[in-house]
């Protein structure tokens, strides 16, 4: 009954005489106690050592408590992990750009936030072309536009539907029937034999020119057998001004043999038959055909193509394809005159270089007006042949053509 208080008094005196292994043992328990939150922690359980031991048994129960506290410790970092991947998110914030939103940014710090902000100006730098893009191609007008410049291309609407393209077409065809009425070819010839040869010779030269050259071919050489049987330098010296004069000499001379040989010295009146010509091509072919045997054709030359170009009947570029578009708009009974209209007011007016677009009688109906000059008087000084007061390609032009008040051109070699 004695040996109690002194056993207790003996605690007390190891307890009073070693504060530090207490101290540390309370650390340990609290490092413990955050570690494992759903354990109890009684009050004095890890200070009070068991009766009748000494400081060896303390010194065992400090070591046991040490070494269970380690794992604690290790484990306690595992509280904190949070502000350990909130660091890691710091670092890994240029990757979280990239691959997260800016909100989600802003939330883990504050710095990171404001890295963000120049993100939403960059996007919103982004998005500014997308709200730009109708302003960059916009549909041109179908009507010239008030205040627009001289040289501004009025295109028609791209959705021009068949229907309203072929009525565009025709309308034009009509108006240019009223400004031409005594359109014609504009080639001498009294014959088919005289128009195939001529058409031959007008290729890369002027109608004008060859029209002051085949008298004297013709005088000296009027039938096919003729020119067949020509000294071919003589007819080289005679074709001379027309350019080309050796090419052109040849195929003159080559299709005049097969007449004779094939034809009987007759010309055909056969689109198959005539593309077997030396020279003669589907142009010239439709040229004879629709102006000497009167059966429809459309010529397509360099007037007719840069005209249907811009009046936008096709975008076609081969002479064939061409013919074969703009033959669809039309009854094949206007092929022919409409190859006059067209090719009338290209050498007229719808210049190449400097259309006369204010002195144009279809300046309404044309998606290109503007391309030349548009002040009236100033277009007028454009004009070319009788609309300019100027005298015509032919030496013997149709009365109905003089009637018009257009004047014959002048032989070769006048002044």
């Amino acid at each position: 009954m004695n040996k109690k208080p002194t056993a207790r008094a003996s605690d007390a005196a190891e307890e009073t005489a070693t504060p530090p292994r207490k101290a540390a043992s309370r650390k340990t328990a609290a490092a413990a106690k955050e570690a494992s939150p759903g354990e109890k922690a009684v009050p004095g359980e890890k200070a009070v050592p068991a009766p009748g031991k000494r400081g060896a048994a303390t010194r065992q129960a400090a070591a046991t408590t040490t070494e269970q506290a380690a794992p604690a410790k290790q484990a306690a970092p595992a509280k904190k992990a949070p502000a350990k991947k909130a660091s890691t998110a710091k670092k890994a914030a240029p990757a979280a750009k990239k691959s997260a939103p800016a909100k989600k940014t802003a939330s883990a710090s504050k710095p990171p936030a404001k890295k963000s902000a120049p993100a939403g100006k960059t996007a919103a730098v982004k998005k500014a072309p997308a709200v730009k893009k109708p302003l960059v191609a916009p549909k041109k007008a179908t009507v010239p536009v008030a205040g627009a410049p001289a040289k501004t291309v009025v295109e028609p609407a791209e959705d021009e539907s068949r229907t309203a393209l072929v009525r565009r077409a025709r309308r034009i065809n009509r108006e240019l029937a009223e400004v031409f009425p005594y359109a014609h070819p504009e080639l001498d010839f009294e014959n088919p034999f005289q128009l195939v040869v001529a058409t031959v010779l007008s290729a890369q030269t002027t109608d004008l020119r060859v029209n002051q050259t085949t008298p004297t071919l013709f005088a000296r050489y009027p039938t096919p057998e003729d020119l067949a049987a020509a000294n071919p330098e003589e007819v080289e010296e005679i074709l001379r001004p027309c350019g080309f004069f050796r090419a052109k000499t040849r195929s003159v001379m080559g299709l005049s043999k097969v007449l004779v040989e094939d034809f009987g010295g007759e010309v055909p009146g056969r689109l198959e038959d005539l593309v077997k010509l030396p020279g003669v091509g589907r142009k010239t072919a439709f040229v004879v055909l629709g102006n000497a045997f009167g059966r429809p054709g459309i010529t397509v030359d360099t007037h007719f193509q840069r005209l249907v170009r811009r009046w936008r009947w096709t975008g076609e570029t081969d002479p064939d394809k061409i013919e074969a578009a703009v033959g669809a708009l039309f009854p094949r009974s206007d092929w022919t005159d409409l190859s006059h209209h067209v090719i009338w007011h290209g050498r007229r007016i719808c210049h190449a270089r400097k259309p006369a677009c204010g002195a144009c009688p279809i300046a309404a109906l044309c998606p290109a007006y503007g391309e030349g000059e548009t002040d009236p008087e100033k277009a007028k000084k454009l004009l070319k042949y009788e609309k300019g007061g100027f005298p015509g390609q032919r030496l013997n032009p149709p009365q109905t053509y003089l009637d018009a008040g257009g004047r014959p051109a002048p032989p070769l070699g006048a002044g």
